[in-house]
């Protein structure tokens, strides 16, 4: 199948075409943030005593969404403007849909055709304005399994956002199938990572818990989806389009 094809069971009928190599997007950064063991990034605000961290901010994600994909590029700037601690936690979306949300295999099984188009519009216009590219990829749904799993040690090296912006530019910017250990490795070497080390660490028993132990954990909060996120612990919110309100719920927190 081209990478610009469609499945017919998707909620979207028409191709979704690459964005300029080229776009400018506000929702970029450079700055390197400080990562802790647990997931954990702290955004200083520079006070002498130190980091001052007032809010918490969980960001619960699978690569395999494309919708996941625009909220992560938003998600670090939301909290380096808000100094609030970003919690990544890697889940595998495909268990939580088995045990609470199968309703979306029914969506892509018998999709509204009007719905459909609009959906694969406004896909196309939020990567417009966020800066990446959405392309159809050839292989999907993608088995993440390995990819999310890689993501502990990423985190154990500080190299969360670079590791997890590479697997997503890897599957939906370059259609490469990141269920391939030779995919995950490179996008570990993107990541300035050591490839076998990675996959190794994503074979490994600890890594397999913390992967389920994260999605059961999201599912027992109520969560139906990547990406969902919560604001100091109860407060959740589901969706790229939810980060107005997910800014708003950071401000009133402070």
């Amino acid at each position: 199948m081209p990478a610009t094809s469609v499945p017919t069971w998707f909620p979207f009928s028409r191709p979704l075409c690459p964005l300029p190599s080229q776009a400018i997007s506000p929702f970029r950064h450079t700055r390197r943030p400080c990562f802790d063991l647990s997931g954990e990034t702290l955004f200083q605000t520079g006070t002498e005593s130190g980091a001052h961290v007032a809010k918490r901010l969980e960001f619960f994600f699978d690569c395999s969404s494309p919708w996941t994909y625009l909220a992560f590029e938003r998600v670090v700037p939301l909290a380096r403007k808000t100094a609030a601690h970003l919690v990544w936690r890697p889940v595998l979306v495909g268990g939580v849909f088995n045990k609470v949300n199968q309703a979306v295999y029914e969506m892509r099984a018998n999709p509204v055709p009007a719905k459909a188009r609009y959906a694969a519009k406004d896909l196309q216009d939020w990567a417009r304005l966020i800066g990446v590219t959405v392309s159809w990829p050839s292989v999907f749904p993608v088995k993440s399994v390995m990819a999310m799993r890689g993501c502990f040690h990423a985190l154990e090296h500080d190299r969360l956002e670079p590791y997890a912006r590479a697997l997503f530019e890897a599957y939906w910017g370059a259609d490469r199938d990141i269920s391939q250990p030779q995919e995950v490795a490179a996008c570990a070497v993107t990541a300035g990572l050591d490839p076998d080390a990675l996959l190794a660490a994503a074979a490994s028993q600890a890594a397999k818990d913390a992967l389920l132990a994260n999605t059961e954990e999201l599912m027992a909060r109520g969560g139906f989806g990547s990406p969902t996120l919560f604001v100091d612990g109860t407060d959740m919110y589901f969706g790229n389009d939810r980060m107005e309100l997910v800014e708003a719920a950071l401000v009133r927190a402070t």
